[in-house]
């Protein structure tokens, strides 16, 4: 039986990734989906993955699954027909390649998770099918100049931050968890609008679509494949992109530029600034933004008490 770990520390992997220049794409993908033998399942998307050298993260459930991950760019087309053959349901796939190809993953992990999106809802009444109407690029487009249709940005405070659609609603919280809980007040007066719902890449958007519906809104909409497709699709065809700022992503990039507008401030001086980082005092290890200079004159250091305790 093939192992179903790394064999290597994470510092190892991690240096070999950064070194290694064969040129990969970051991918990522969902679905909602009937998984039964969690364990069999699992034992072979890895070893399927592992063959292929698949970097990433990826959760399955008895829901799904919601991947992250790095492909060897010349086996791209390898890893989708091993896709499609892990499961059935995963024939018609979306698959989102990410804005730029910059190292991202340097290890596979596979976790089994009780949902794919931790979402809190003890509610199972509601129909998690019922989601909103997928919109393409151009209707996007169309729609953000409509100031009757309104947007909402179902992603974590600290992604929206540095990057999002103007004039977008975004919903207060650290969590997927937390904005469920939020998202019906704080929309409870555009019932009667057309409201369309986005995220990274959709994921989170099938969910609290379908959460919105059940609590009757009736003009519910979604980006298709949240930001990473709609920017995708929208240069591929050459339309203007409308999303402002950077696209944040969960893994060693952190970022990825889309516009060179800058919508947020370090956290120490106020200056304008959009680059994360993780506080360099370990008991701490906070996500802040923090400007070139602050980040010389601190050290990495989310603050003066951080950076005395070193």
């Amino acid at each position: 039986m093939s192992l179903l770990h790394n064999i290597y520390s994470k510092k190892i992997l991690k240096y070999d990734m950064l070194i290694n220049h064969e040129s990969r794409i970051n991918l990522s993908f969902y679905k909602y989906c009937n998984i039964i033998n969690l364990i069999e399942f699992k034992y072979k998307l890895y070893k399927l993955l592992n063959k292929l050298n698949v970097f990433g993260r990826i959760y399955i459930s008895t829901e799904g699954i919601n991947a992250q991950i790095s492909v060897l760019k010349k086996k791209y087309y390898i890893f989708k027909k091993y896709l499609y053959h892990a499961h059935q349901l995963f024939k018609n796939i979306r698959i989102n390649k990410s804005i730029d190809d910059k190292q991202s993953f340097w290890m596979l992990k596979i976790k089994i998770r009780c949902k794919i999106v931790a979402d809190g809802l003890l509610n199972t009444n509601y129909d998690d099918k019922n989601v909103g109407i997928y919109v393409k690029p151009d209707q996007v487009n169309s729609m953000l100049n409509d100031p009757n249709i309104i947007f909402v940005d179902m992603r974590n405070s600290y992604e929206y931050n540095i990057g999002k659609f103007k004039n977008a609603i975004c919903i207060p919280g650290k969590t997927f968890r937390i904005q469920l809980n939020n998202i019906l007040e704080i929309l409870k007066n555009y019932k009667n609008n057309k409201i369309v719902l986005y995220c990274t890449g959709g994921i989170r958007c099938e969910k609290a679509t379908a959460w919105i519906k059940y609590h009757n809104f009736k003009k519910v909409y979604h980006v298709e494949g949240g930001i990473i497709n709609y920017i995708d699709k929208a240069r591929r065809k050459l339309l203007p992109i409308q999303f402002q700022g950077k696209l944040f992503v969960f893994d060693y990039r952190m970022m990825e530029k889309i516009s060179n507008k800058i919508l947020s401030l370090c956290k120490i001086c106020k200056n304008i600034c959009d680059n994360y980082i993780n506080c360099s005092y370990d008991l701490c290890h906070c996500l802040f933004i923090q400007c070139k200079y602050c980040y010389i004159k601190y050290g990495g250091y989310c603050s003066e008490n951080c950076m005395l305790k070193i």
